[in-house]
């Protein structure tokens, strides 16, 4: 089982930045696909960004533009960069990796909460 650990979250009002780390405990190379969510209070889980294997990368429609989803070999890590935040951005944000089998395997999440 891989291991995930989500970090960066926070407070920070709107129009700020904040930046998600989530550090693997496989290489990210072994991943076909590594994943944000999100699941803002009261609400289903929601997807925000993808990057595949081999680099591209996807977005949801409400954070594209303002959110980009990177990785570091070297470091085995998964960041997401959010910038010019909003209110509606608010949830716990988990990171999710799957293997070319198709194992899926999460993060315990992080809170990010925008606010004035």
């Amino acid at each position: 089982q891989v291991q995930l650990v989500e970090s960066g979250g926070g407070l920070v009002q709107p129009g700020g930045s904040l930046r998600l780390s989530c550090a693997t405990s496989g290489s990210i190379f072994s991943f076909n696909t590594m994943d944000w969510y999100r699941q803002p209070p009261g609400k289903q889980r929601e997807w925000v960004a993808t990057i595949q294997r081999g680099g591209t990368t996807r977005y949801a429609d409400s954070v594209k533009g303002r959110f980009t989803i990177s990785r570091d070999s070297a470091k085995n890590t998964m960041y997401l960069q959010m910038n010019r935040l909003k209110p509606e951005d608010t949830a716990v944000y988990s990171c999710r990796v799957t293997s070319w089998a198709g194992d899926a395997s999460w993060g315990q999440g992080t809170q990010v909460t925008v606010s004035s």
